[in-house]
């Protein structure tokens, strides 16, 4: 039988956990309004974004810019957005399983990764995967900015026929507790599908100042808007997962205390009936 020091320990033990897992929850929760603010402001033009350029790359001429070719290649590009913290749930494991069932699926291919986020890193690296680049803390300060490096980062790179194509997996944040694993596919970018062939003879663009400008302005804002999507998406997500694993632990805890002390006061009541045992026998001996 334990102690009921033990016992005590283990009580205060679990009280302090509780107490971190709380103030974890609370400061997610604080974050995830920004975050979730952030990203519904966001989300609606990069979409919009998204499939203005589906439309022109399936009507314009794509010889007028690089990152419209959609040519063939077995170099594959990998993005792969996990946090640099734990404790939020299967928010990780569920990024790291897509990615991995990505590279499994295509042995033929070769595939190199860029790695936001230390948890994708630590993983893939002790693979011995090839990771080109990586991206550490970014939540602490990523913002606008670092999006237009990165965007022309990887326009960059697909232009020098370094990656043939280029896709980004990450969380897409649904609710506080529905966070959604997506594979997306940056570039090159996917044409529309026109349901008459012909459709594209009746649509007749007008540019100004001319379609290559135009195209160049337009591709430069879409590599940018969608790394920055793909982040503050990614951002809403953990802060949203953490907050109801914090939750859960917390509800854990309580429930354990609660054991604890049921426990606790059996044991003590064991304790003392045992004493009281023994103090009757010792009496009834010394009557004997």
């Amino acid at each position: 039988m334990p102690s009921l020091r033990d016992v005590k320990q283990r009580i205060r033990s679990v009280k302090n956990t509780q107490q971190m897992t709380k103030a974890m929850k609370l400061v997610s929760a604080s974050k995830l309004r920004r975050a979730q603010e952030a990203i519904l402001r966001a989300r609606p033009y990069a979409v919009k974004l998204m499939e203005v350029m589906n439309h022109l790359s399936a009507r314009c001429n794509k010889d007028l810019h690089p990152l419209l070719n959609d040519r063939e290649g077995k170099r594959i590009l990998l993005v792969v957005v996990t946090s640099d913290r734990g404790l939020c749930g299967a928010y990780n494991a569920n990024i790291l399983k897509m990615a991995s069932q990505v590279l499994e699926k295509n042995p033929d291919r070769e595939f190199s990764l860029i790695c936001a986020g230390k948890k994708g890193y630590e993983y893939f690296n002790r693979r011995r995967m090839n990771i080109t680049d990586k991206f550490l803390n970014w939540t602490k300060d990523f913002d606008y900015s670092n999006a237009q490096s990165m965007g022309a980062k990887l326009a960059d790179m697909f232009i020098e026929r370094k990656a043939d194509k280029i896709y980004m997996v990450y969380n897409e944040f649904k609710s506080v507790l529905r966070q959604e694993v997506v594979l997306e596919q940056l570039l090159p970018i996917v044409p529309e599908q026109l349901e008459d062939k012909d459709e594209t003879l009746s649509v007749d663009y007008i540019y100004e100042p001319d379609e290559e400008s135009i195209l160049e302005h337009l591709l430069t804002r879409y590599m940018t808007v969608q790394v920055y999507r793909a982040f503050l998406e990614a951002s809403a997500s953990e802060h949203g997962a953490r907050m109801t694993a914090m939750d859960n632990a917390s509800r854990n805890a309580k429930e354990m205390i609660g054991n604890l002390m049921l426990f606790y006061n059996r044991t003590r009541q064991a304790y003392i009936t045992k004493e009281l045992i023994e103090v009757v026998n010792g009496a009834e001996a010394l009557k004997g």
